[in-house]
């Protein structure tokens, strides 16, 4: 899979061995690292996409993406899916970028191209989730086009649901320019 090119970013698809280099406790890549990540987020998200892949084999393009900046190429976080698309065509998202890089609108940016990934490949609902108390990752959401669906004592729940051009219109368009694979 290739990587995936927006303006400031590239979304760089994760494969085992990147992962499990995450989990290492010697890290050998640290160069291409900006200071701070890998963190507990990415530790968690690498372990998710090992345990996904172990049970129902690689899931890309639904699978973990490292998050780097274009303008140096280091690594400020990482997001992705929580699996591959259910029957109905649903798919969860996370996200997570290390303190230095956040406020920047990296996290919107590389969400937009997540979510333009996921309507390429058929996925015709998004969800993510955001602990009640974290407003950026709130905001991040919303600028991104999911909706606020639910919320309990611990969470809100967002959503974007497509409907597919042959089914017709798109019920919450992707906004900003679409991502795109690197050549």
């Amino acid at each position: 899979m290739d990587d995936l090119v927006t303006e400031r970013l590239v979304l760089h698809p994760l494969d085992a061995a990147e992962a499990e280099r995450l989990l290492d406790p010697r890290p050998r890549d640290r160069a291409a690292w900006a200071p701070g990540y890998p963190d507990e987020t990415d530790a968690v998200g690498a372990r998710t996409f090992l345990a996904t892949i172990a049970e129902t084999g690689d899931p890309h393009p639904f699978g973990a993406y490292e998050i780097r900046r274009r303008s140096d190429g280091l690594a400020i976080g990482g997001l992705g899916f929580h699996g591959p698309a259910d029957a109905e065509g649903g798919v969860t998202i996370g996200y997570g970028l290390i303190p230095s890089a956040r406020g920047a609108g990296y996290a919107t940016e590389a969400v937009r191209a997540l979510l333009d990934l996921a309507r390429r490949h058929g996925a015709r609902r998004v969800r993510g989730d955001t602990d009640r108390e974290n407003v950026a990752s709130q905001r991040v959401m919303t600028a991104a086009g999911l909706r606020l669906v639910a919320e309990d004592d611990r969470l809100r729940y967002y959503e974007l649901s497509w409907v597919h051009p042959e089914e017709g219109a798109v019920s919450g368009p992707v906004e900003g320019p679409p991502a795109r694979a690197a050549s």
